[in-house]
């Protein structure tokens, strides 16, 4: 597997659906993550994030036009204690409350299954951070259906100890457009982190289909104190 550069990756892909990036900054100082979400329906490009509380959480933008909040109004991103939760989905809040009483990301996850929307079956792609005392590793996964088969669940974990500075991970629910759309395949893509926070969000909201594209979350972690920084953008103003 070669790195690459996000810009690439987004650019050259239409509808890679919602994504996650998971990594460390350039200098080494910081654990970063962004998740963005796309829409190809009305009621999918409807929306707008809104931070709530330490994390944020997706909003109909005109309520006139919101005809099924089921898959589409969720909170992406819950922090539980030194802990960052970001998904694609209501399966956040699974893992926020099983982490909570002592289970394991993955054993959390295994309660959930891919998203019931036929015969898309779209994946559910989560991932965690882990920042405590200048340490930082983080895990993503991916729940799909068995080749578009809703009969069998196929559950990836995939763990990145002490990662390194200017590295990160991309997963993302599709691997371009279709009818139905072909689910993403194999492990999380190997995706360069550069600049700082205003860059790299400049950097994914412009490689972004302009058509598809709906919103982008991004937050830089210092590793040494827990702090943090959020950008928010959103195509609906």
């Amino acid at each position: 597997m070669q790195i690459e550069a996000l810009s690439s990756k987004l650019s050259e892909n239409s509808y890679p659906g919602r994504g996650i990036v998971i990594g460390r900054s350039a200098d080494g100082k910081h654990a970063v993550t962004a998740y963005f979400i796309m829409g190809r329906s009305v009621n999918s490009r409807n929306r707008v994030f809104v931070e709530d509380g330490e994390g944020i959480r997706t909003q109909a933008f005109d309520p006139s036009k919101l005809s099924d909040p089921s898959l589409i109004i969720y909170a992406p991103v819950r922090v539980l204690g030194n802990k960052t939760i970001v998904t694609n989905g209501d399966q956040t809040d699974t893992v926020y409350e099983l982490m909570d009483k002592q289970q394991t990301f993955e054993q959390s996850l295994r309660t959930r299954e891919f998203e019931p929307d036929g015969p898309n079956y779209t994946p559910r792609i989560s991932g965690i951070m882990h920042v405590e005392n200048g340490s930082y590793n983080y895990a993503m996964s991916i729940l799909k259906s068995n080749n578009g088969d809703p009969d069998s669940c196929n559950r990836y974990t995939f763990a990145y100890e002490n990662p390194k500075a200017g590295e990160g991970r991309f997963i993302h629910t599709y691997m371009s457009d279709g009818d139905p759309l072909p689910s993403f395949e194999g492990e999380p893509e190997w995706v360069k982190i550069e600049g700082d926070i205003d860059s790299f969000t400049n950097m994914i909201w412009e490689n972004l289909n302009e058509e598809n594209k709906v919103s982008l979350f991004v937050r830089y972690i210092d590793i040494a104190t827990g702090t943090y920084e959020t950008r928010i953008v959103n195509k609906n103003q």
